[in-house]
Parts: C-alpha cells; structure tokens; sequence
C-alpha cells in the first residue's frame, strides 16, 4: 500500500468522526478496521450526523501489517487489545502518532510499538455515537488537545493540530498535554462511574446532588494521585479539575451541577462512550483505564478507597452483562 497521510485505528464513533472530517477535507485517509465494519464502509462510506451530516468514501484496510507507512497514526479504538492491535504497525514507517483513547496509559501503550519521539500525547473533547447502521451521530465537538510529552510547542504538533481543526474537527496544539491528559482523566473516572451506575444521559446525573457529590469526591481521589505523580493538575481540560480539588465539596457539588445545566442545554443526547458500550454489551475497557489508577495508587502506597470501590462496582456491573 502506497503512503497514506492518516491511518486511523479503528472506525467506531471517534475514528468515523476524525476519519470523515479528513477526508472530506482532501486528505489521503485509511482506516484500519475489522472486516464487518470494512464492508460497511465500503459499502456506505463513513457516514455522519448530528454536528456533522455528510457520507465520505475512504479506503480501507482489515490486515494492518499490509499498511507501510503513515505520515500519521490516530489510536481510536478501545484501549483493550492495543498492544496486539498495534503489534503489526511495529514495521511500518509511521512518522507521528498519537491516541485518543480514553485513560493515561494509552502513550506507554503506544511506546510499546513505536519509538516515543514518534509519538504525541493527545486528548479528545468531541464525542458520537456509533448507530447499529454504522452511521454515527455526532454530538460534541469542543477540542481535540494535542501535544509533545515533553511540553514543548513545536511545528509539528501545531501543523497537524491546524490540519485537523482546518477539517472541522476542532483542535488546538498545547504544550502541557501531560497535564491536560490528567486533568481530563481526573474529571473523566466520576463521569464513568455515574454514568455506568445510573445508565442516565450525562446531564441527568451531573445535576443530581447526590450524584455530583460523588463526582466531587472521585475528582479529589484522583487529583491526589496525579499530584504524587508529578502532574499539576489545570481547568483546561474536560473540567475544571484543578479549582474543584482545591475548593470545598460544597463549592465543588455546585460547579458539577452547574456543568449539567450545560450539558442539558448544548448536549442533552450525551452519553458517556462507557455507557454506549455498556448498552451494546460491548467489553468495557476497565482495566486499562481505572484499574491502571487503582494499580499506581497501590505502587506509591496512596490510600484511595472511593477510586478502589469504583473500580470494583464498575466492573461488577459490566461483568453482569455478560455473565451467563
């Protein structure tokens, strides 16, 4: 296969969403999918709507070890089964990468497969929902963060933040992605809790009182971890993390009620991708997202209870769907 500009791993919401919006901008696209979905695609092309209502033709590929090169690869898929998924890419001449799964162990992930001056960290605050058609209803489109681990600004991170900003998926080059990847990570484990436990539109939890507390009290958990590993957490990302860990509960409780009233008014379709997974009885990626938090606290001997309790209630629920 010739060189491509952007292959992206995966074609579930947020590849279709990523995948789509660069080609219809022009640019040389391929999509590394299972064969199920390859035929979809083939057939209908990466459909969208919602933010975005448009079908765009794009090549497709099921064995990734036939992709040779890349000038950049996007990690959409889930976070469980990446080393394997990445494994056949080892080969190939990949020029960037990043990941835009959900978590902070998704760049060692990525480092196991390529070298990591190949790779930019990256977080994404746009959202969709793949429909059982294989059309996607996209329903959030805020920013897709994106920045060298080493909290630099350089042209290739602000080039290719400018390239998919420029295909109407919003995007900004920063140069503390650590931080933004924490920070969104911090606000993004309550959003997982709430969201599995009540199976609720985001809005509905996040002004429940109730509900917000818990949000509050996770958000400090994990904040508390992310400072014992050297993060200093910002109000950039998702939420704003940094004055929530720093404020009273009571001040807290009423900034996430506050984010709910936002989200019931701009985006009250919303629904976390856990959630969506959930419903599809699709395998939920627990372990490599809030386990990997619970697994770090234990390593540097941090007391979390509400984060370990979680973990286990979460995964208690998903182990329900498919219990037989």
């Amino acid at each position: 296969m010739s060189e491509t500009q952007f292959a992206v791993l995966g074609a579930g919401a947020m590849g279709t969403i990523v995948g789509a919006h660069l080609a219809r901008a022009g640019h040389s696209v391929v999509m590394l999918v299972r064969e199920r979905r390859a035929q979809q695609i083939q057939s209908d092309g990466l459909r969208l709507k919602g933010l975005a209502d448009f079908a765009v033709q794009v090549r497709t590929v099921t064995r990734p070890e036939e992709l040779r090169s890349a000038e950049v690869l996007v990690v959409t898929t889930k976070a469980i089964g990446t080393a394997a998924a990445l494994a056949p890419l080892k080969n190939a001449s990949i020029g960037a990468a990043l990941s835009i799964q959900n978590g902070v162990m998704k760049n060692e992930l990525l480092a196991s497969a390529l070298p990591r001056t190949h790779i930019l960290g990256a977080l994404a605050n746009f959202s969709g929902e793949l429909q059982p058609s294989g059309e996607v209803l996209f329903t959030r489109n805020v920013n897709l963060m994106l920045g060298e681990l080493d909290d630099t600004l350089t042209p290739r991170a602000t080039d290719l933040a400018q390239t998919i900003d420029a295909s109407g998926v919003r995007s900004t080059a920063v140069n503390n992605i650590r931080s933004q990847e924490w920070s969104k990570f911090t606000g993004w484990v309550g959003l997982v809790a709430l969201s599995v436990t009540t199976r609720a539109h985001t809005w509905k939890y996040l002004v429940d009182p109730g509900a917000a507390l818990v949000l509050v009290r996770l958000v400090k958990e994990v904040g508390t971890l992310a400072k014992a590993c050297g993060v200093q957490l910002t109000d950039e990302a998702m939420f704003p993390v940094a004055t929530m860990f720093a404020m009273s509960e009571r001040a807290a409780i009423d900034v996430v009620r506050g984010l709910g009233d936002g989200y019931r008014k701009n985006s009250p379709s919303h629904k976390m991708s856990t959630l969506q997974d959930l419903e599809a009885h699709r395998p939920l990626e627990l372990q490599e997202t809030i386990g990997y938090a619970v697994q770090k606290a234990q390593q540097l001997n941090l007391t979390l209870p509400l984060l370990e309790a979680t973990y286990g209630l979460v995964s208690a629920v998903a182990h329900s769907q498919t219990a037989t």
